[in-house]
């Protein structure tokens, strides 16, 4: 067994009297109550309400399968994820894993590449914000719209991890409520429960009386996945938070847990309403939205107007979530030596300043380049980061591989979340997320520019951190995963 390095605060303060600290310099602010709903908010992004339709045109109710092969892929990685953070809660979660358990340069490349998915999602959620804003109020630009979203959100960030949690728990909470009163009322209509509806007792003829469960072919299954894939990301961000929890095992090992209801509930359930409501070729979907139109056909007055307000507060979730995982990750690599020392320190309220503000910079110029260049710079940017959450979730799963060894040689009694089937289904799931990306490349059009694009960033950051690992080494990422 290797001698474990005593770990060193790297900066920062020593919190004010009577705050809980955590041993790497922030604050275990987040609690139980905010990693719960972290957790179920994490698995619903922006692109459930918005993009979903889109899925469904394609696919037709094959797109259930769709998003049941991509849910199984996140549950089988997020039970990898949970194994590894339940033992060593961190926050650089999967990067600092990668760096113990397959070299300096993994953690590296991964922990930058995340960084730079995340501050490209920033401008992107601030700009879907914004073009909501405006359209209720467009005495302000849109413009004006998203600088202020981006100055509020990284206010509540700077303030300190509690009201980012705070925030996130009724953003979250709203989404989780609007998402299950959906389905509810949806599931009332489709069985001809719900007084006073307008589509009563529809059943589930839908899924097969418009050409079929298969509409347009099996293939569409995987045409399905591409499109529906990228709207899970997000559900590793509790493992990130779980370090400034109270208490970060229990935390982690509940949401690793409850993965599969929830994903089951608020991704297949509400698909599944969609599409029994309303045949799948239905105009109003690709017209109103997949959701507004379903709660057309039953009547809900003003659905469009609610959808916006739920659709808002999911952009928000997104992006007050994406700046925390952004300067959490820069925070981690600053603390290991991978990014500027300054990324390390924190503050007075365990927070780090100046990853967060890095961050957010980089997420201003981001959103400058969507509106001077939105068609090049921006595209670029977009496209360069398109691949990156199958590449996390790829390095979950190697990492996992022989973080297992390692935690079983030196700490068995901290594996109290394990991988089912382990290494069986670990190998299916890299098999899994292998296939997507190849079926990428072999799709062409965006899929393809996509991946090859994201294989040349992150060639580019691998290159760099092999150079840099020949260099000696100025910090170890055991020091941080073993706090």
């Amino acid at each position: 067994m290797t001698t474990q390095p005593t770990l060193t605060k790297t900066g920062g303060s020593t919190g004010t009297p009577g705050d809980p600290q955590s041993s790497n310099g922030l604050q275990a602010g987040l609690k139980n109550r905010h990693l719960s709903m972290i957790a179920i908010g994490g698995v619903i992004g922006a692109g459930l309400f918005v993009g979903s339709g889109s899925g469904i045109a394609k696919a037709g109710p094959a797109i259930l399968l769709s998003y049941a092969l991509v849910g199984l892929m996140v549950v089988f990685v997020m039970r990898m994820l949970g194994e590894m953070a339940a033992a060593n809660p961190t926050s650089g979660s999967f990067s600092a894993y990668a760096d113990r358990a397959l070299g300096r340069w993994a953690g590296f490349s991964i922990g930058w590449l995340y960084w730079f998915f995340w501050v490209v999602v920033l401008a992107v959620e601030a700009t879907a914000g914004a073009e909501i804003l405006e359209s209720w109020i467009p005495q302000v630009p849109q413009w004006g719209w998203a600088l202020i979203v981006m100055v509020v959100l990284t206010a509540t960030n700077l303030a300190s991890v509690a009201s980012y949690g705070e925030f996130e728990f009724w953003f979250a909470g709203i989404k989780v409520v609007a998402i299950a009163a959906f389905v509810v009322v949806g599931l009332l209509a489709v069985f001809g429960l719900l007084p006073g509806s307008d589509n009563p007792g529809a059943g589930l003829s839908h899924l097969t009386d418009t050409g079929g469960f298969f509409p347009a072919g099996y293939g569409a299954i995987l045409t399905g996945v591409l499109m529906v894939v990228f709207s899970f990301m997000g559900s590793e961000i509790v493992t990130l938070a779980a370090g400034e929890s109270e208490d970060p095992q229990r935390a982690v090992t509940k949401a690793t847990n409850s993965v599969i209801w929830r994903i089951a509930v608020f991704y297949l359930g509400s698909i599944f309403v969609v599409l029994t409501l309303l045949p799948w070729n239905d105009p109003s979907i690709a017209k109103d939205g997949s959701y507004v139109a379903a709660l057309n056909s039953i009547g809900i007055p003003h659905a469009g107007e609610v959808m916006k307000v739920i659709v808002l507060t999911a952009v928000l979730s997104c992006l007050n979530s994406g700046l925390y995982t952004a300067s959490r990750m820069a925070f981690s690599l600053g603390r290991r030596g991978d990014a500027p020392k300054a990324f390390a320190r924190t503050n007075a309220r365990g927070v780090p300043t100046a990853a967060i503000l890095a961050s957010v910079l980089f997420g201003f110029v981001a959103v400058f380049f969507n509106y001077k260049w939105p068609d090049t710079v921006f595209a670029f940017l977009l496209n360069a980061s398109g691949a990156v959450a199958l590449f996390v979730w790829l390095v979950i799963c190697v990492t996992q591989l022989k973080m297992r060894g390692i935690i079983q040689r030196e700490t068995p009694e901290k594996l109290i979340v394990r991988m089912w089937l382990f290494p069986y289904l670990t190998w299916v799931t890299i098999a899994m997320i292998s296939g997507v990306l190849v079926y990428m490349l072999y799709s062409g059009g965006d899929a393809r520019e996509q991946v090859v694009l994201s294989l040349l960033v992150a060639a580019l950051v691998i290159a760099i951190a092999v150079v840099r690992d020949r260099l000696p080494k100025k910090a170890d990422a055991d020091a941080e995963i073993n706090a």
